[in-house]
């Protein structure tokens, strides 16, 4: 909307409501209105809430698994290996090249 027809339909709606304004008094109202339009108020909690550490569950099974895959790769692999996560990594050197093995479990297909 165009400023011209914004001064004219505030002057036809203050005029039906009984209470004419001067074409002045339309214009800097219809400046505040289109300056108004431009802004965004983004509302922001006066306190970061802290964060609750996240407790991982430990799954047995990715346990005992990691460390087979461990004691396997020692055995017939690298004679250095590192379990950097008990339930999920294995690093280790081969020929002087670092490798790392990531274990993953899967979650079930959701049903559709």
């Amino acid at each position: 909307m165009d400023k011209e027809k914004l001064i004219l339909s505030i002057m036809k709606s203050a005029e039906a409501d009984g209470e004419p304004i001067s074409r002045e008094e339309a214009e800097e109202m219809a400046e505040m209105e289109i300056k108004a339009k431009g802004i965004t108020e983004y509302a922001q909690a006066k306190e970061k809430k802290p964060r609750k550490k996240r407790e991982v569950k430990k799954d047995a099974v990715k346990m005992e698994l990691v460390a087979q895959l461990a004691d396997f790769i020692q055995r017939e692999i690298a004679s250095h290996v590192e379990v950097t996560n008990d339930q999920r990594t294995i690093e280790f050197v081969v020929n002087g090249e670092n490798y790392s093995v990531t274990l993953t479990k899967h979650r079930k297909a959701k049903e559709k």
